[in-house]
């Protein structure tokens, strides 16, 4: 399979990936979950989602023990969606980069503003 399409597969898999978890009715999964990453097998045999969730790593774990449970049916639902003519396995994966890039966020506003406080104090101390 060319390069882009795979691109494009891979891209096409991540959409609906995203558009079925909207309608999982899964406890487990209702929380805020964001599918960071896909990446499929050239075969299109396996494909691997990495799942992040925003309220931290325990709560991802357990969204991914719902996506587990409901493998079964999110593949029905991507090959009833996408025509593909083999639809992958999933294997979901849990990560903690929207847990990451929030904490980096608070890092980043917290030297702003520290820097703020410290360019305020200076130019009153020349005054």
């Amino acid at each position: 399979m060319a390069g882009y399409r795979m691109g494009r597969t891979t891209e096409d898999i991540k959409r609906e990936l995203t558009a079925i978890l909207r309608e999982l009715k899964d406890p487990r999964v209702q929380c805020l979950l964001s599918i960071v990453r896909v990446d499929v097998t050239n075969d299109l045999a396996y494909c691997t989602v990495y799942v992040s969730a925003m309220e931290g790593m325990e709560t991802c774990k357990n969204a991914v023990q719902g996506l587990r449970s409901a493998a079964g049916f999110i593949r029905r639902e991507l090959g009833a969606r996408l025509q593909l003519r083999h639809v992958p396995q999933m294997i979901f994966k849990p990560t903690d980069s929207i847990e990451y890039s929030a904490h980096i966020s608070q890092v980043l506003h917290k030297l702003e503003e520290d820097g703020r406080v410290s360019r305020e104090e200076e130019e009153e101390s020349t005054q």
